[in-house]
Order: C-alpha cells, then sequence, then structure tokens
C-alpha cells in the first residue's frame, strides 16, 4: 500500500514515530464524537496515545489473553478481555475433547491476570463505554494476528458500533484475515517478506507498565474538554 504521508518510512524510528505515521492514515474518522481509543498494552499504548490525541478522543487499553489449549498453549481455544467477557471456540473444544474442569481452571487463571494487568494500568478508573461507540484498536503491530482477533471477538461482545483495526504495519497474510471480523482495518505498511514485527522498527524496546500508566493518566484532548 503506498503511503499518503512522509511519515511512512521503510522502517519507524520506534512506537512514538508509527503512532504518528498511522493516524495520518485515519483522517476520515477526525471529527466524529462516537470516537473511543482502545489499545493493546503494553506496546499498542503509545501509538494508541497518538492516535487518540489525533483524533480528539478517548485512550483506554483493552486487555486480553487468548486461552491456549491444554499441552499445545499456541493454540486458542478462546480468549478473555476486561469486563467478564469470554469467547469460546466450541468446535475446537469438542474436538480436542477439553475436560471442563480443565477448561475452567484455564479460564480462571487467566480472568484472574486480565483483572490483575487491568488494576496494574487503570487503578481506580472505570473503563471506557464502547457499547454504541466505533472503537477502534491499536497495537504496534500485527504477524499472526491471532492477539488482534481474539481481542475483536471479545470486544464485540461489548456491543460497539463498529470495530476499526488499526496497526502501523503487519503481514498482508494477518490484516487480511482481520477483515472478516472487523469492520475496517488500517494498516498502511505491509512489507513482503514480514517476518516479525520489531524488523520494522529501529527501536522495539519493551515498553514498560510504568509507561502505560504514565500514557494513560495523561488525559487527551477530549478528556480534557469533558
Amino acid at each position: 500500500m503506498i503511503s499518503k504521508s512522509a511519515y511512512l518510512p521503510a522502517r519507524f524510528a520506534d512506537r512514538r514515530h508509527a503512532g504518528l505515521a498511522l493516524r495520518e492514515h485515519l483522517d476520515r474518522y477526525a471529527g466524529r464524537t462516537d470516537l473511543v481509543v482502545l489499545a493493546l498494552p503494553r506496546g499498542g499504548v503509545p501509538i494508541g496515545y497518538e492516535v487518540a490525541r489525533h483524533l480528539h478522543a478517548p485512550l483506554d487499553v483493552l486487555v486480553v489473553r487468548k486461552l491456549g489449549a491444554p499441552r499445545h498453549p499456541e493454540f486458542a481455544i478462546g480468549a478473555i478481555a476486561g469486563g467478564g467477557i469470554t469467547v469460546l471456540d466450541d468446535a475446537f473444544i469438542a474436538a480436542y475433547r477439553v475436560p471442563a474442569r480443565v477448561l475452567d481452571a484455564i479460564v480462571e487463571r487467566e480472568r484472574a491476570e486480565v483483572a490483575r494487568r487491568e488494576r496494574a494500568y487503570r487503578a481506580d478508573r472505570p473503563p471506557v463505554v464502547v457499547k454504541g461507540q466505533t472503537v477502534i484498536v491499536v497495537d504496534d503491530g500485527l504477524a499472526t494476528g491471532s492477539t488482534m482477533q481474539a481481542a475483536v471477538l471479545a470486544l464485540r461482545r461489548q456491543g460497539p458500533a463498529a470495530i476499526v483495526v488499526a496497526v502501523p504495519v503487519g503481514s498482508r497474510e494477518a490484516c487480511d484475515a482481520l477483515r472478516k471480523v472487523a469492520d475496517d482495518v488500517i494498516c498502511p505498511l505491509m512489507p513482503e517478506p514480514f517476518s516479525a514485527v520489531g524488523l520494522w522498527y529501529r527501536d522495539f524496546s519493551e515498553t514498560t507498565d510504568d509507561e502505560v500508566r504514565q500514557l494513560l493518566a495523561q488525559p487527551t484532548p477530549a478528556e480534557r474538554s469533558a
């Protein structure tokens, strides 16, 4: 895909630079009053912050955990997100005969981890309401896209008007697959061969929990005027 902006290089300097580049491709959502930006922590938060500032939208995190199959955790049998939202792949669970007690244990473990992370990132702030809103879900990139797919499926249970997936870079296969579950997918840089998200950043150092908390604590223009 050809960039419409000089902000789209062969590689991004860091996540903030990627956020500045990505927001140029979201101008069609500017000026709307029904927008919410949700970032997948931790790496998606610096990018989501730049997008939320540009669109004058509130920013929050979307904590989502894949539910891995017993003995094969790389295979997702579902996902769990904040607010107790659980999505299960009943066909996969039946085909692999996952016992109910084992499934319950996996769900409880991941539910506790989602709650822990939400407390760590939000502190006492309530989650942003997404029902009836156009939600832009942001991450720092898509390799397989499995975590983002889980996020979209879990988010859909909360009744948003539309779900937009926005990432600065991703594999063409992952972006195409997400078009089947999201209402819009924006991924301006889809290099081939892709290999890994980190290759398309000069600085891909880990975003810390403290950085996430600091960014979430900074009000966006929409929150300052509320």
